[in-house]
């Protein structure tokens, strides 16, 4: 066995394990990823993310992304936001670009401690999504519980949002693993619930495909602004109201989204793992 060092940080309750692959491999599979996720017996995560050494000179790391169930995932809103502000104290840099196996992500500071990051295009189109079959992705016809139609994005990972009167009274708990493995989501699908508080302001609760119900999902915040902007409910931009807190989302005239919103440390440690053979 062999110990390695870990840092546990949040984004509006949205958690996470960071493990530091740059300069020594750590044997991540999808077994030892659950197990560290194990919240009664290991440390506890909606994602792991592992940092590894850069593809591209330009780019600080390579991120990749596992959910608690042990899958790989190729976004992560709020931990990108969690390894951005971590780099840049390490580094003292106010900005760069972090790689995923969906592409590179710019980040920033923001005023008041913020981290932004440009989430990317907002890909719409039924096989971006991707979908089984042709739909106009505004309204996929999904018909569970009330439910009836899903406006679909995909934002380095698939998102069905559904626009409802009260966001809260819907049991998502229950539904979501229903949902997020419909026939139509050739890949599954993050399920978004979203209700409008305001001309400017979403509610929003997210089921998150491999990791369950979580307090707050940054890319799902991209998709339930961009779901509520095509829908004609808000503008281009909107605080996302989410278990623990907002995050502001603007959908940019050039197709790209960008997300700003607080990081948080909440422990540090070190497990043990199992020496590559």
């Amino acid at each position: 066995m062999a110990r390695f060092d870990f840092r546990k940080m949040h984004g509006l309750g949205n958690d996470f394990v960071v493990l530091d692959a740059r300069d020594r491999v750590i044997p991540i599979t999808p077994e030892a990823a659950r197990t560290i996720g194990d919240r009664h017996t290991g440390i506890g995560f909606d994602q792991l993310l592992l940092l590894e050494r850069p593809r591209d000179s330009t780019a600080a790391v390579f991120m990749r992304i596992f959910n608690a169930d042990g899958t790989e995932s190729g976004a992560c809103g709020n931990g990108t936001r969690c390894v951005a502000a971590l780099l840049m104290d390490e580094t003292g840099e106010k900005t760069l670009v972090i790689e995923t196996i969906s592409g590179r992500l710019a980040a920033s500071r923001a005023a008041g401690g913020l981290i932004t990051v440009d989430m990317g295009q907002a890909r719409l189109r039924w096989r971006d999504i991707p979908l089984t079959e042709q739909a106009d992705t505004q309204a996929v016809p999904i018909g569970i519980e009330g439910l009836e139609t899903a406006c679909c994005t995909n934002m380095g990972n698939p998102h069905a949002t559904f626009l409802v009167p009260d966001a809260d009274a819907v049991d998502l708990a229950r539904l979501g693993p229903i949902l997020e493995s419909h026939p139509i989501f050739a890949e599954g699908a993050n399920i978004g619930i979203a209700s409008l508080l305001g001309p400017d302001k979403l509610r929003l609760r997210v089921w998150e495909r491999g990791a369950g119900l979580t307090l707050a999902c940054g890319s799902g915040a991209c998709a339930g602004l961009v779901a509520a902007a095509r829908r004609g409910l808000t503008g281009r931009s909107a605080e996302i109201v989410m278990e623990r807190g907002s995050l502001a989302i603007g959908w940019a005239p050039n197709g790209r989204v960008l997300m700003t919103g607080p990081v948080a440390t909440s422990f540090t440690g070190s497990l043990e793992l199992p020496t590559l053979a």
